[in-house]
């Protein structure tokens, strides 16, 4: 159907899979969806094709034979803001396309560890495939058109959301947000991490100062806070149900 063909050129993706049913049907997928499909069954082989190919993607099993997927994770060097709890090895490459990691380990604090370590969004399996092939489309979509600063470098706009890195304001359309610094770190690095899911731990670090206590718990206070502050731009906040929340990138 046309509905399942990308707007733009093909993406080249790269999937990373040892069983080789679910890697066919995940490229059977993306074939569908019109991108350009690579395998391979092993992290080791990953780490060559990534060597002299430039991928738009790279869909990710944890469980794999020798390396793991988490491990190969880290070997990519930082995690993209707002991610990184590990310390990683020297990076291997000097960029990488967005990650995509299916996986069957489903518990809560793997969701956690798997987008610390690196992963931008994280699928569990068995999947439908209509959702895995939306979190393909979004996660193609922000890293080819990520919401440019509008006037500066020190504002990101969403929508009707404005939020001015220099001078600590953020704007619902013209009303400004009188936010608590606590609000607004969480505000600043959600906005940093466009898109991404920025975990409840990660979160809590930031927040977190002297004398200062702070849970999770603390964190939904404060994100309930901020989404009444909000109004019409309150939906610019997602939850992720068990992980943590990220800003909207549309």
């Amino acid at each position: 159907m046309a509905e399942n063909l990308v707007e733009s050129k093909p993406a080249l993706v790269l999937v990373v899979e040892d069983e080789v049913e679910i890697r066919e049907l995940i490229s059977l997928l993306l074939l569908r969806q019109g991108h350009r499909v690579e395998q391979c069954s092993t992290a080791s082989e990953a780490k060559d094709k990534l060597r002299y190919h430039k991928y738009d993607l790279i869909v990710l099993d944890w469980m794999l034979p020798q390396m793991s997927g988490l491990e190969l994770l880290k070997s990519f060097g930082p995690a993209p803001s707002g991610f990184s709890s590990v310390e990683s090895e020297p990076a291997a490459f000097s960029e990488r396309p967005p990650v995509l990691m299916v996986t069957a380990k489903a518990e809560p604090q793997d969701i956690v560890q798997g987008l610390e370590s690196g992963a931008d969004d994280y699928i569990t399996k068995p999947f439908e495939p209509s959702v895995f092939a939306a979190r393909v489309r979004a996660l193609l979509r922000r890293a080819k058109a990520v919401p440019k600063p509008k006037g500066s470098e020190d504002i990101l706009q969403v929508g009707e959301l404005k939020i001015n890195m220099a001078t600590y304001e953020v704007h619902c359309g013209q009303e400004l947000l009188h936010l608590t610094p606590s609000e607004f770190k969480i505000m600043s690095e959600m906005g940093k991490a466009l898109g991404r899911v920025m975990t409840r731990d990660y979160l809590v670090r930031v927040v977190q100062g002297d004398g200062i206590s702070v849970t999770g718990r603390t964190i939904d206070t404060h994100v309930f806070g901020l989404r009444k502050k909000m109004g019409p731009c309150a939906d610019c906040i997602e939850t992720i149900r068990g992980v943590g929340y990220r800003l909207r990138s549309e």
